[in-house]
């Protein structure tokens, strides 16, 4: 036998005719070493299968701990605390699970925090579009590559909202405003410049030929936040998804002018127009993913694909979501990777061409 060396594979070769030269004596008829190799080799293979199981065959061992980067009562928070629910009345996992918020930096902090755990699938963290945007805006210098994504769960559409009583009647109006004088109103979005709120509004003003870069832009900690603002007069108008608004719009205290949407949403926003319909060809999304920290095993991830997998595919999730008016975008780990990519790519573009793409800055501890 000698060795050949294949980068970092090494490579055993065996000389069979070598190998074939069995000791004389009684037994030399019987198992030459060439048969023995067969032999061995053969039992390798049908022990295969039985290893692999071993292998794959992993169960949470303690508290499963859900970091949510954003407030109590916010969005994504509200998506964690619904999959909690479900875990425990369907008994999905066997062990409990508790949701713990780390809000600040648009997500960094929860990033931060979850890094500190590599190779713990214990830890998972729902998050949004920052956790691309934060990157290349230099926000952060975590991204989603330093994780092991697990799932994409859903997405919404972003609208552009006023009060209820606003003169502000329509996205027409609105633009008739702004292309007069940008920094004529004041606009709340969240949770960070560079996420999907800014990124909804720049694509809306920029189809309108507004100059995106005099707006008069006020950054808050969720759309909850934007929302009090909106309503306490300290801005115009506000740019959030279908989620945050829902509460306002229910209580009659806010109006969506539009949807960045391909149709029309439906619900308590069926009567909201798509800024297609007035005009402007332009569509929105906000996502919200699973991550974990880096370094998990295949049958860890494995593991949270089958309990993801599951979820997403319950009647009480899908009425959950529909509730909320939220979408299924189910992906499992191999996928969500690979959206991420091009995610990354596509939200680089938009950045760099409004100005907002930087280095990374040092992680935020």
């Amino acid at each position: 036998m000698h060795t050949e060396s294949q980068g970092v594979r090494t490579r055993y070769v065996y000389n069979f005719e070598e190998l074939d030269r069995a000791p004389e004596g009684p037994c030399s008829a019987t198992v030459t070493p060439r048969r023995l190799i067969k032999l061995l080799s053969l039992a390798a293979l049908l022990l295969l299968p039985f290893a692999a199981i071993g292998q794959g065959a992993w169960n949470p061992e303690k508290n499963i701990e859900f970091v949510i980067g954003s407030a109590p009562g916010t969005g994504t928070d509200v998506v964690a605390r619904m999959i909690q629910r479900l875990w425990q009345e369907s008994r999905a996992l066997n062990v409990s699970s508790v949701v713990v918020n780390k809000p600040g930096g648009g997500g960094a902090i929860s990033w931060a925090y979850l890094a500190q755990r590599a190779g713990d699938p214990h830890n998972l963290l729902i998050t949004s579009y920052n956790i691309v945007g934060g990157h290349i805006t230099g926000r952060s210098s975590l991204t989603y590559s330093d994780f092991t994504p697990i799932a994409l769960l859903i997405s919404e559409y972003i609208a552009y909202s006023v009060r209820a009583d606003s003169p502000i009647r329509s996205a027409l109006d609105l633009v008739g405003i702004l292309k007069k004088d940008p920094q004529a109103l004041a606009v709340g979005i969240s949770s960070t410049r560079g996420g999907a709120n800014h990124i909804a509004l720049a694509s809306f003003m920029k189809a309108a030929e507004v100059d995106y870069r005099k707006l008069r832009i006020v950054v808050f900690n969720s759309g909850r936040e934007s929302m009090t603002a909106l309503l306490g007069g300290h801005v115009d108008f506000m740019v959030a998804s279908g989620s945050a608004i829902a509460p306002g719009v229910a209580s009659g205290q806010i109006r969506p002018l539009a949807f960045a949407a391909p149709t029309r949403i439906g619900g308590p926003f069926a009567s909201t127009p798509t800024l297609s319909e007035v005009g402007f060809p332009v569509a929105a999304d906000n996502w919200r993913i699973v991550i974990a920290p880096k370094g998990l095993t295949s049958a860890q991830t494995n593991f949270w694909d089958a309990v993801f997998g599951k979820l997403a595919a319950s009647e009480e999730w899908n009425k959950a979501l529909e509730a909320q008016n939220l979408s299924n975008n189910y992906l499992n780990s191999a996928a969500t990777m690979k959206f991420l990519q091009r995610q990354y790519d596509e939200v680089k573009l938009i950045l760099t061409e409004l100005g907002l793409a930087r280095p990374p800055k040092a992680t935020v501890q």
